[in-house]
């Protein structure tokens, strides 16, 4: 009987849960490292299109996922109280918005996860890997795999054990993310299901994106110029944002007072493997969330890397042949998530062009088999 193959995995993110559940599908085992205390999400809420559906749907957790989310079938835009864009989205157009919180969407795959047998070890702070496909940990532990995931977030180790980081840059925007209750009665008159993107006519460069999740939370996206400190601090100056948003003063006034700023940022490098080491997720590619695209790019590589170990005879040709498929699209949905922040194209009620929906409507590698759109 042939030696099953193994995977060490660093980070148990989205990427990382998705490419050991994939993984285990094809029959490896798999060792997924946490350095938390425990498995769970970090962060708000979450936006995901078509396309990660059916990674979803290829792994076994669409169902799960769906049942706890909210489906947007209208984009709205406004500036100051004046609506300036409707966009609609449906499975007919290929185009299918779901939101929901981060630990809905995580909770649902995770249980796919442990259902599937994959050994997770939490407390597992990894500080590097070899080429030759060891995962090695603080605590001086080494861990042999036929395969290692780089899954390890934006200041990952795996990566940096390799120097692959070739640029990260900076935005002029930023954002505080937070969930809040929705009330709906204290909002008033309105369609409040539609993912509505509000921009400030009062204070240029403030933006709430408001995003429903479900029936009782809210997710809020607040964005700030970096260069505006009073906007841009924590604990949040709701006198700021309220007088910027006054028909969201009820939600608002619903955020807590702690939280984070974050710069947006971009993450590119100059390889995505090294040996039998593959670096996946936002610790390869992180990017501006202006396109919603994050989680969705980085659960569509995990998945095609799975299916690249699994259709070559080697490891490093299969991890090149993984990136010279997936790297592209990745890039390009990189770019265009910059050049819609830059340009303000959202503000305008003009980011949703073709362009820009063209990952979100991707059939990813290893769902070729599912019907389009999905039911």
């Amino acid at each position: 009987m042939a030696r099953r193959k193994h995977a060490e995995i660093a980070g148990a993110g989205f990427a990382g849960l998705v490419a050991a559940i994939a993984l285990a599908q094809r029959g490896w085992t798999v060792r997924v490292h946490e350095i938390g205390p425990e498995l769970r999400a970090f962060g708000a809420g979450i936006f995901i299109w078509e396309n990660g559906l059916r990674v979803l749907k290829a792994i076994g957790a669409y169902e799960a996922v769906i049942g706890g989310a909210h489906e947007a079938m209208v984009y709205e835009t406004r500036r100051g109280d004046r609506p300036i864009a409707e966009v609609p989205f449906t499975a007919a157009r290929g185009t299918r918005m779901l939101t929901m919180t981060r630990q809905h969407l995580y909770a649902s795959i995770l249980a796919v996860a442990q259902n599937a047998g994959i050994d997770f070890v939490t407390n597992s702070e990894i500080v590097g890997a070899t080429a030759e496909g060891e995962l090695l940990t603080r605590e001086g532990r080494s861990f042999r795999a036929d395969l290692v995931v780089g899954a390890d977030g934006v200041k990952s180790k795996t990566r940096d054990s390799f120097n692959l980081l070739r640029e990260r840059s900076a935005c002029a925007d930023g954002i505080v993310r937070v969930l809040t209750p929705r009330c709906r009665n204290e909002l008033g008159a309105g369609n409040w299901d539609r993912v509505i993107d509000f921009w400030s006519a009062s204070h240029p460069g403030l933006r709430v994106l408001y995003v429903p999740c479900n029936a009782e939370a809210l997710y809020l996206a607040m964005m700030a110029p970096v260069r505006d400190p009073e906007a841009s601090a924590i604990p949040l100056r709701q006198d700021i944002w309220i007088s910027a948003f006054p028909a969201l003063e009820p939600v608002i006034r619903q955020v807590s007072a702690d939280g984070r700023y974050d710069a947006y940022e971009t993450t590119r490098l100059s390889r995505w493997s090294v040996g039998r080491v593959a670096i996946v997720g936002d610790a390869a590619h992180a990017m501006v969330p202006t396109l919603g695209q994050g989680a969705g790019t980085a659960m569509m590589n995990a998945l095609a890397l799975a299916v690249a170990v699994e259709e070559a005879p080697g490891t490093e040709a299969a991890l090149a042949a993984w990136e010279r498929r997936a790297r592209p699209l990745t890039e390009y949905t990189q770019d265009r998530s910059e050049h819609a922040a830059r340009e303000r194209l959202f503000e305008k009620g003009e980011g949703w062009g073709p362009e820009n929906l063209r990952t979100a409507r991707h059939i990813p590698t290893g769902t070729e088999h599912l019907p389009s759109p999905l039911d």
